[in-house]
């Protein structure tokens, strides 16, 4: 039986009862199921724990040659929780004979649902009522309606094409930016290929789902908000560096865009000390776009599966498979 060892999420109960779930599960499939939770996280615990198992599911921290020479001669298998693989190194892995794979649209749908919500939260100025509410003083902050809008969806993967399905209940205009998409995914969806100038010129919320790689580091530029809508939201649900905060920062204090929600930082946890902090026209929250127990069963679920087909000798999947040149290496 291989062993399959889970270094992702803490000891709250919920995780408590989603790892023994997830252990019942990887029985099922034959896998023997370990949980050693990283929070925080422990590279000598890590590569300790790694060396003695057949595949690990990993959260976001950094994984390269440093841990990956020290456990190729038993793990084979790594599985990202999430989509994101900006802080795993594929040529270390690939170099190691390592498999490394992600949980592709097993948290799409809560994703959606959290890029939705920031955006309807930063069109009714939510956090701006919140605060005056909270010091005492009743003032009426107007806001607008996204029925009817044109958004703009930059990134048309799982996650994209989620939140155009829920848009589409609000009868809105959606354009969408991605190298990658076919005329035959734009009628089926009903959206609109555009250029990224295009999209910044004539939406009215913009939100972000693309990769964090060197060609999306900081995107969300300077030059890219003078383009947006002086009513323009923004929304940025995939990684931190793909905006830059201090540019941002500036547009949001000088009401050059309406507003913006972000789940994620440059930096995280976000330092007390970051200006974005004190705006009263941004949704902060801590990366948790993916954390609703649906989500999270389901990436676990899938995690399981993938670790099952990977052993069994089955084909995994495109979207799955991050560095299918492991396989020159083994």
């Amino acid at each position: 039986m291989k062993k399959f060892v889970s270094l992702f999420g803490d000891t709250t109960e919920i995780f408590k009862e989603l790892n023994e779930q997830a252990s019942a599960y990887a029985k099922e499939k034959g896998l023997e199921y370990v949980w050693v939770p990283q929070n925080p996280f422990n590279q000598e615990e890590v590569i300790r724990v790694l060396k003695d198992a057949d595949a690990g599911l990993i959260d976001i921290q950094t994984y390269d040659d440093e841990i990956f020479s020290q456990i190729k001669e038993r793990c084979r298998l790594l599985i990202r929780f999430g989509v994101g693989f900006d802080q795993v190194n594929l040529k270390d892995a690939s170099k190691e004979g390592i498999c490394v794979t992600r949980t592709t649209g097993a948290n799409a749908q809560s994703v959606a649902e959290m890029a939705l919500s920031q955006i309807l939260a930063c069109a009714r100025q939510l956090e701006k009522n919140r605060r005056t509410v909270e010091s005492g003083v009743w003032v009426k902050n107007v806001g607008v309606e996204i029925s009817g809008k044109t958004v703009g969806i930059i990134g048309f993967g799982a996650i994209g094409k989620k939140l155009a399905g829920l848009l589409s209940g609000f009868a809105c205009r959606i354009l969408v930016y991605d190298p990658n998409i076919t005329k035959e995914t734009e009628e089926e969806y009903g959206v609109s290929g555009v250029s990224l100038d295009e999209l910044y010129e004539k939406c009215d919320a913009i939100s972000i789902h693309v990769p964090y790689i060197p060609a999306t580091h900081h995107m969300i530029n300077k030059d890219a908000l003078s383009k947006m809508k002086k009513t323009a939201i923004l929304v940025c649900t995939s990684r931190g560096n793909i905006v830059d905060e201090e540019a941002l920062y500036e547009a949001l204090k000088e009401n050059r865009i309406l507003g913006a929600g972000l789940d994620v930082y440059a930096d995280e946890p976000l330092s007390p000390s970051n200006p974005l902090i004190g705006l009263d026209n941004v949704i902060l929250t801590p990366h948790v776009s993916g954390q609703t127990w649906d989500a999270l069963w389901g990436t676990y679920e899938k995690a399981i599966d993938i670790a099952a087909d990977f052993f069994a000798g089955r084909k995994l999947s495109k979207a799955d498979l991050l560095n299918p040149d492991y396989k020159n290496n083994i």
